[in-house]
């Protein structure tokens, strides 16, 4: 048995060893963690051409099943020991942690966090998908039609499969797929360069719990590639920065995950009370490493900007980067120096624009890159801003970062721009009825709820039972 495992092409129940692979490697020592087998375009259309021999091998269960199955999955996904590739290797969930540590740059802690977070939308299917059909008989799925709350139902799916071009920031965005499966969808996966490993580690834990293999695609491929998965399948994810995903904003049969640009707002009425809220506002931007598109990167405020930029500065310009096997571990590393380089400079450059300051510089020892046997980090930066206009005022980064703003109350909602996730420190009916009415905020928190806080049975960006199934209107007169 070869000591480098090699993830084969998943060509819909097939393994495929290609003659072009990368390497996947450890991003301290360079030491390659894996080989990974790669294809071009043609391949993955052709083999998209199958699909409808993917969707028969679910439609053998129904979605009762399934779901048993996934929670099956769940268990194996975060205890068990499962195939690692086609060389005889096997990963236990230990060396999965360490593995994806080394690729990722995340800390085993953070890792760990992550595998919860998915574990859990495995093995709460039923309420998940109970959440996002309204409590819909998911039974009328598997004969086609039926009748619930007095009206005759039925549904029919919007695509061949579910194509996932995905990131290599934060395993738990794979959580976002998992219902699929259940939904009698097949999976077509991009991973991501550095991240093959939690993708992998779920086709497999599905597939031993009793999906049929049939229903999985693993496609390591380059941009063309990408694109025919995200334009063949008739559903589709894609993860990325504002460049990578703008072109696919207005395509409503791409859901699109970008920058969440996700924000905390304390209200006039409960401003005085800022020093209560500090701990949720300082979890909202640091948990995960700052690498969630639901992180806070703005705190918007009537008055106390300079006050609470300092407090939260004190929280967070303390931290430094850890071994990734420490259990305080707060910090990421940057398994793309460039990246660190490049968020670095950006914040630099910022800063030569007068009316921001960089609240944790004074409590920061040493430079914000850090570089070292641990790897290429940067410490946490909270930037307090004079006004919403100041070019850092509305920016995300893979590392805890924050704006800090002082905003009129009456001016926030038409400022604040596209938020994922919003946090609002509130009990003015005005203010709260004024949230819930904005076009721009896509999750709404009222009170001190992180903004990290998910309810896996409601929507996120996007209700993923709506946008695989939709309803028809039928008559049947026999």
């Amino acid at each position: 048995m070869s000591q480098i495992p090699h993830l084969p092409v998943l060509r819909l129940g097939r393994s495929y060893a290609s003659l072009e692979q990368s390497e996947v490697k450890d991003y301290r020592t360079g030491e390659v963690r894996a080989v990974m087998s790669t294809v071009n375009a043609g391949i993955v259309r052709k083999d998209l051409q199958k699909l409808s021999q993917a969707r028969a091998a679910l439609n053998r269960f129904t979605v009762s099943e399934l779901m048993d199955l996934s929670a099956r999955a769940g268990d194996l996904f975060l205890k068990g020991t499962l195939p690692l590739g086609d060389r005889g290797h096997t990963q236990s969930s230990e060396e999965y942690v360490h593995t994806l540590s080394t690729t990722s740059g995340l800390p085993y802690v953070m890792v760990r966090r992550n595998m919860i977070k998915i574990h859990y939308a495995l093995t709460h299917m039923t309420e998940i998908l109970n959440g996002l059909s309204r409590g819909l008989d998911l039974g009328i799925l598997d004969r086609g039609y039926g009748e619930q709350f007095g009206t005759k139902l039925s549904f029919f799916p919007t695509a061949h499969a579910l194509g996932l071009v995905m990131p290599s920031n934060s395993p738990a965005v794979n959580s976002l797929w998992v219902p699929s499966i259940s939904l009698k969808t097949p999976v077509i996966i991009k991973p991501g360069k550095e991240e093959p490993w939690t993708p992998f580690r779920l086709i497999q834990a599905f597939i031993a719990a009793g999906v049929p293999a049939e229903a999985f695609g693993f496609y390591p491929t380059d941009h063309e590639g990408a694109a025919a998965i995200l334009n063949t399948c008739g559903r589709a994810l894609i993860f990325g920065d504002k460049s990578t995903t703008q072109q696919y904003a207005s395509n409503p049969s791409i859901q699109v995950h970008g920058p969440g640009w996700s924000k905390f707002l304390i209200g006039d009425d409960q401003i005085e009370n800022w020093p209560d809220f500090i701990d949720v506002i300082v979890a909202s931007i640091s948990d995960n490493g700052g690498r969630s598109c639901i992180n806070a990167s703005a705190v918007i405020v009537p008055k106390y900007a300079a006050e609470i930029a300092d407090a939260i500065a004190q929280r967070l310009g303390l931290l430094v980067p850890t071994a990734p096997d420490d259990p305080e571990a707060r910090l990421s590393g940057f398994a793309n120096p460039k990246m660190a380089d490049y968020i670095d400079s950006q914040l630099e450059d910022g800063l030569k624009v007068p009316g921001a300051e960089d609240v944790t510089a004074k409590y920061r020892t040493g430079p914000r890159k850090v570089t070292g046997d641990i790897g290429v980090f940067l410490k946490p930066t909270i930037i307090r801003c004079d006004s919403f206009q100041h070019p850092l005022s509305n920016r995300e980064f893979l590392c805890p970062y924050a704006s800090v703003v002082q905003v009129p109350q009456s001016e926030m909602v038409r400022n604040i721009g596209y938020t994922l996730a919003c946090s609002a420190i509130t009990k003015d009916p005005a203010f709260i009825a004024e949230l819930e009415k904005s076009t721009e905020i896509d999750r709404l928190n009222i009170g001190p709820v992180s903004t990290m806080k998910i309810s896996w049975d409601q929507p996120h960006e996007g209700n993923m039972f709506e946008f695989l199934w939709q309803r028809r209107s039928i008559e049947r007169a026999w």
